[in-house]
């Protein structure tokens, strides 16, 4: 079997799972390998215990791709997966390893402008309400007391992290280029804090904006994936 062309590795947003970018390889060239990470917590890797912080949750993930990074190789992350992407692109940079062609970023703001989500730790109700309020894909399985039980740890420890990543050390700035999207209704990130991501470049970053909330990505996943074939023809 041929090598692919173009080997394109997702990262999800946090709570969420590699199944999220399921229908993505049929809006990609056919000559493309399409993959998601795991997060440990969910789904086939459950039993084992959620990362506490995001170097850990890099250094892992930097550990797997590490040697599956032989073919043209490129990034792209949403949410709290844009935050691990860059993370990721970072650390493979510093051990001398293979780092991605692109790295493209997803209704995040750049690491400098990144929030708290609160200031003291939510309870559940008060998790489950932001997380709603996202309107991501399954936020209404949230509402089953059985299948609450199972989704909320992982959905809670994320945030954990994310907590702690926002008041701590950032990657520096990465010898790729970025591209960034966004939600024009999204109610976090704002417009500058996404188009922020040209300081983690030393390359150059362009933005773009697409109809919708955080989760713009359900409804124009055909779209955003075009565009990344676009510019990685222009690029490679």
């Amino acid at each position: 079997m041929d090598a692919p062309r173009i080997q394109l590795i997702c990262f999800p947003h946090a709570g969420g799972t590699a199944s999220f970018f399921r229908n993505w390889h049929q809006w990609a060239p056919q000559d493309w390998e399409l993959s998601a990470v795991r997060y440990p917590g969910r789904e086939e890797r459950i039993a084992e215990p959620c990362p506490v912080s995001m170097a850990e949750l890099a250094g892992q993930l930097a550990d797997v791709l590490a040697p599956a990074m032989g073919v043209p190789t490129v990034f792209f992350g949403h949410s709290m997966g844009a935050s691990v992407a860059h993370e990721v692109t970072a650390l493979l940079a510093a051990r001398g390893a293979p780092a991605p062609r692109a790295l493209f970023v997803s209704g995040r703001a750049a690491p400098d402008r990144l929030r708290r989500m609160s200031d003291g730790e939510l309870d559940d109700d008060e998790l489950l309400a932001r997380v709603a309020g996202l309107g991501g894909p399954g936020a209404e399985l949230l509402q089953e007391p059985e299948l609450r039980d199972l989704l909320l740890p992982p959905i809670r420890a994320d945030y954990q992290l994310l907590d702690a990543y926002a008041a701590g050390p950032k990657a520096p700035a990465v010898d790729v280029p970025v591209t960034a999207y966004f939600g024009t209704d999204d109610p976090g990130p704002s417009p500058d804090d996404v188009r922020a991501w040209s300081e983690l470049t030393t390359v150059g970053c362009e933005t773009l904006a697409f109809p919708g909330g955080h989760f713009f990505l359900v409804p124009h996943e055909r779209d955003v994936v075009r565009d990344i074939s676009a510019r990685l023809t222009a690029l490679l």
